[in-house]
């Protein structure tokens, strides 16, 4: 089963979310120091969003990432769910984060870094507008390490013919967007993805 696939991540997504906005924060930004109400005492988007890509599947490549915060704590790390993705709160440059996994997994992991403005901005568009909410229909959102170079025309189905089991609907520069049906065949489309777009890319549900 696909990591991904666990609404054990979207529960834990949901509850720390509502923890930090019941603290007065939030997981993708710092207060103002200015403490005033209206649109000066908005919160500084100084977040960086790491997803970490095809860990803890299926007993392959298997870590605790409650003890990876812990290690970032200096950094202000907040888990999201098992599926490997963090938020990190204070200022860090890339390549310094990247030093530090590194260094603290036990093994070698494509790792992707986003800025938290660009995980707030692909938030506030819904990519789903048209699309059917159903029980075996799962809307998820793929991240490329980088932008490729050349990238297929869209939308478009896997199998190309009969009922689809993935649908890629668009891409906003590294973000691919789309469904796939809770189908074990589905796990094998979605591992083309790399082949498609020519980098590596990392995939979680869209309420993740």
């Amino acid at each position: 089963r696909l990591a991904l696939d666990s609404d054990v991540v979207a529960a834990a997504a949901q509850r720390e979310t509502l923890g930090r906005q019941e603290a007065g924060g939030s997981v993708f930004g710092r207060p103002s120091r200015s403490g005033s109400s209206g649109p000066s005492s908005r919160r500084e988007l100084v977040a960086l969003v790491v997803l970490l890509r095809g860990v803890n599947v299926g007993g392959h490549r298997t870590f605790r990432p409650t003890t990876l915060t812990k290690q970032l704590k200096h950094l202000d790390a907040v888990n999201i769910g098992a599926a490997g993705t963090f938020v990190i709160r204070r200022p860090v440059t890339r390549a310094q984060l990247r030093a530090e996994l590194a260094s603290r997994l036990p093994f070698n992991a494509e790792i992707m870094i986003c800025q938290g403005r660009e995980i707030v901005r692909l938030m506030s568009h819904n990519h789903f507008a048209d699309q059917p909410m159903r029980p075996d229909i799962v809307r998820f959102v793929s991240v490329l390490s980088q932008r490729p170079r050349s990238a297929p025309s869209m939308p478009m189905s896997f199998p190309s013919s009969g009922t689809w089991l993935l649908k890629i609907l668009a891409r906003d520069n590294r973000f691919v967007f789309g469904l796939y049906r809770r189908h074990m065949k589905a796990i094998g489309y979605l591992g083309t993805l790399d082949r498609l777009f020519g980098v590596p890319v990392t995939t979680r549900k869209w309420n993740t």
